[in-house]
């Protein structure tokens, strides 16, 4: 008898150690014994305890009969281990557990079961977040690709109609490569927004890519359907002219494919899709390109870099430089363009950056590098600017190979580069900063001539001198007289011009018309003094 008090007591005190409930109960769910943890589990207290507590009475109703069938194989000697129930606790409040159970056999007649419970609405909770991030996009709150695929497994082979909707947003590259992808992302949302109210309540709408999303209809109203597409449409164009001052409009191509019955074969009807939706893209692309490429140029404007005359001093010294040196029209030409928009790359470059007053950081001056690639990016975006990308990215290198991004040096920086080192140093010197006053002309030649050989191709500072002292303020006093700004045009219509040797009109196209188009004519007068 002393053996199984001390049993009984050594088995209470190890019930009592430990945090997860420990129980006993007779064949019909009563409670004949539990630890001090199952009052605090429960929300109960020791008199109920006494009074008589039923587990079954803290089981949700849909588990209770699964948990019945459990006991009597428990009871059978079917099955042990331990079995996940949701379970109530007196408050109301919903728990996940997992609970482990065993028979008490007496006399070889099981009398009961005895076992343990663990909480596992933690385990429970992250595995559900792990579900959810497993068929979510992270970013839209949409449903991703995985879970979209999975609804084309189940739809293979039944019977029905189904119809697929595919949007892909057009130019999101240049706005990723120019702005950052933090605008990138921005933009995104906005349009998984703009599908996800329009169609939430007809379909499944996911984001199966970085920039293509797929609406999946199925018995529905196609006519309904082709409605919302153009409240999507309308919806964009909403929300690009809500936008404030300037910004990246967003624009969506859009494909569509669909079967009116029989069996469903969705991974045909998903290509026909795409393939009618590239195909819209094509369409969309050059307009697009031109588009955000146009509003890359008026957020530069916005931010002061093609204003106070700058550009159009810059063409005119580089085309009064290129003239001495012989260079045909169309480079004199092309020199012009790349004037205007050599420094397009700043409006990639952080606000606090590129108007600091001091002195960059190494980590500001590393970002503000950065500009240089990014107008090479947004120039290869542009049929009109391609010609002069590869110049845009290589306009800071020095002669001396201490200039960035490649670190090319002499001949190997293209001409149209070294000019413009040239007259845009001497730009920058002879107009007022707001950390110094402008430079005299002379003052600013003396600059330059100290730069050659290191900052600056020493044949061309030479040249550009010999300009200003034939030609006074080396284009100060030279005026290009424009029958059509170039800037402007380009500005204004991107596609629109061919390259030559313009010196008058010259035939372009023009939405796939042929036009006359007068482009550039140079006309100097030299004003001496």
């Amino acid at each position: 008898m002393r053996i199984l008090v001390n049993s009984e007591a050594r088995f209470r005190e190890i019930a009592e150690s430990l945090p997860e409930v420990v129980y006993e109960i007779d064949c019909r769910g009563r409670l004949t014994f539990c630890n001090n943890a199952a009052f605090d589990f429960f929300g109960t207290s020791q008199e109920e305890f006494e009074k008589g507590i039923n587990v079954f009475d803290y089981l949700i109703p849909e588990d209770k009969e699964r948990a019945r069938i459990k006991m009597g194989k428990v009871l059978r000697g079917e099955i042990s281990g331990g079995t996940e129930y949701t379970m109530l606790k007196k408050d109301g409040t919903r728990i996940w557990v997992m609970l482990h159970a065993r028979p008490i056999i007496k006399n070889h007649h099981p009398v009961g079961i005895r076992g343990f419970i663990v909480d596992i609405s933690g385990l429970k909770e992250n595995e559900e977040k792990l579900r959810h991030l497993s068929y979510h996009d992270t970013l839209t709150g949409l449903y991703n690709r995985s879970y979209f695929e999975k609804r084309m497994h189940e739809l293979y082979g039944t019977s029905g109609r189904a119809m697929f909707i595919l949007f892909d947003v057009d130019g999101l590259k240049i706005v990723n490569d120019t702005l950052g992808h933090c605008t990138g992302d921005k933009t995104l949302i906005a349009t998984a927004e703009i599908i996800d109210r329009n169609f939430r309540n007809q379909g499944l709408v996911a984001r199966i890519g970085g920039d293509e999303f797929a609406v999946l209809l199925t018995d529905g109203d196609w006519a309904l359907a082709k409605d919302q597409i153009k409240k999507v449409v309308e919806a964009v164009e909403q929300y690009n002219s809500s936008l404030p001052g300037v910004y990246l409009p967003l624009s969506l191509s859009v494909g569509i494919a669909w079967n009116d019955g029989g069996p469903i074969n969705p991974w045909n009807l998903f290509k026909e899709a795409d393939n009618n939706m590239y195909r819209q893209k094509l369409f969309h692309n050059q307009s697009t390109r031109s588009a955000l490429v146009q509003t890359l140029l008026k957020a530069l404007e916005a931010r002061d870099f093609i204003t106070e005359g700058h550009a159009d001093r810059l063409a005119q010294f580089v085309s009064g430089l290129g003239r001495s040196l012989n260079l045909p029209g169309h480079k004199v030409t092309e020199l012009c363009l790349l004037a205007h928009f050599h420094d397009i790359g700043k409006v990639g470059i952080p606000d606090r950056i590129l108007f600091k007053k001091g002195k960059f950081t190494p980590q500001e001056y590393a970002e503000m590098q950065r500009h240089c690639e990014i107008g090479y990016r947004i120039a290869q975006s542009s049929h009109d600017l391609a010609p002069i990308a590869d110049w845009i990215l290589k306009h800071h290198e020095w002669w001396n190979g201490q200039g960035y991004p490649l670190g090319l040096k002499g001949e190997e920086i293209p001409l149209e580069c070294r000019i413009l080192a040239i007259a845009d140093a001497y730009d920058a010197m002879t107009n007022d900063r707001p950390y110094r006053k402008a430079l005299s002309p002379e003052e600013a030649i003396q600059e330059l001539q100290r730069g050659a050989g290191s900052q600056f191709d020493p044949e061309l500072v030479e040249s550009f001198e010999i300009n200003f002292q034939t030609q006074g303020a080396v284009g100060g006093r030279l005026e290009l007289q424009y029958q059509q700004l170039l800037y402007h045009g380009v500005s204004n219509y991107f596609g629109l011009y061919t390259w030559g040797d313009y010196s008058g009109g010259q035939e372009a196209l023009f939405g796939g018309k042929s036009a006359k188009v007068v482009v550039l004519s140079l006309s100097m007068k030299y004003n001496q003094g």
